[in-house]
């Protein structure tokens, strides 16, 4: 079975992001494929590159990076989510003028397009938080 994920909750409040990720590692295990994650709202900070967590709290980044080099899973930020809560990439960084990026490299920006087309070439959509 092929599934597309949509994460919609921070991975610093709730469960949502950490419940999406320990999701498609049960289904990977299970010989199951994720084709694409796409992380919207609030979800979009879970690519952050600058957040950092305190020592008694597991990274919530790591399990992502990994997935994605891992099992080549497709890391989508909406661009219009990650842009009003400050995630750029290179290209949105220099287009905007910051002076970094702040999303983590194994994420990529793009449009609500890249769900639709996750979601037509999946059996199933899941979707995690609010």
């Amino acid at each position: 079975m092929i599934y597309t994920l949509l994460v919609n909750s921070s991975p610093a409040s709730g469960s949502g992001a950490r419940s999406a990720c320990a999701f498609a590692q049960a289904a990977i295990a299970r010989g199951h494929q994720i084709n694409r994650v796409f992380f919207l709202d609030e979800g979009t900070t879970t690519g952050s590159a600058m957040a950092v967590f305190p020592q008694d709290e597991t990274d919530r980044l790591a399990p992502w990076v990994a997935l994605a080099d891992n099992h080549n899973v497709d890391l989508v930020l909406c661009i219009s989510s990650a842009l009003k809560r400050g995630m750029l990439d290179n290209t949105e960084a220099e287009r905007y003028e910051r002076n970094a990026a702040t999303v983590h490299p194994a994420f990529t920006v793009s449009g609500l397009g890249q769900l639709v087309d996750a979601g037509a070439g999946a059996d199933r959509l899941v979707t995690f938080g609010g």
